[in-house]
């Protein structure tokens, strides 16, 4: 139930021409009427919502760039840059906070360094019972006799242990 294509003709008559063309000429219009007022008050506000949007994010740079500014002002009075406008007041609370700071500094070294003694004290003990182990096993293992040495005199070789091997540096042939 498609409509068909409907052919345009020319209509003679003028008086019948105009009422034709009002006829089809009117829906546009009143579309057309209806898009412009909706776009007038879509973009009115979207452009205060815009403006307030921009409003806020003024408002809110402002406000960081204080707070940078503050904090910058602060960090420089720590490393003790900017100390001529203080008064004493703000001097002794200076003071007290480096010194919290200074404590919490060396309280969290003295941590570490605890820390890491506990973990050496370990990793020796854990070295000594291996050592011990190692003995153990060398005293227990049956040795082989080494060249014209009894089996009993090879097998304490390794507690008397003594080189007397000697190195020499230099050309082999002295000219």
């Amino acid at each position: 139930m498609t409509r068909q294509k409907i052919q345009i003709k020319k209509i003679d008559n003028i008086a019948a021409r105009q009422v034709t063309f009002s006829k089809r000429k009117r829906p546009f219009q009143e579309s057309s009427r209806a898009f412009h007022s909706l776009r007038r008050r879509d973009s009115s506000f979207s452009v205060f919502k815009h403006r307030q949007a921009l409003r806020l994010q003024s408002r809110k740079c402002a406000m960081l760039s204080k707070e940078i500014a503050e904090k910058t002002r602060e960090l420089r009075r720590l490393r003790g840059e900017e100390l001529q406008g203080l008064d004493l007041e703000e001097l002794k609370e200076l003071e007290k906070l480096l010194e919290g700071g200074l404590n919490r500094v060396t309280q969290t070294k003295d941590e570490r360094f605890f820390k890491e003694i506990n973990t050496l004290k370990m990793k020796g003990v854990e070295l000594m019972e291996e050592n011990q182990q190692l003995k153990e096993k060398m005293e227990n293992s049956p040795h082989v006799a080494e060249q014209g040495q009894p089996s009993e005199t090879a097998g304490h070789a390794w507690r008397s242990f003594s080189s007397d091997i000697s190195l020499r540096l230099g050309l082999p042939y002295p000219n």
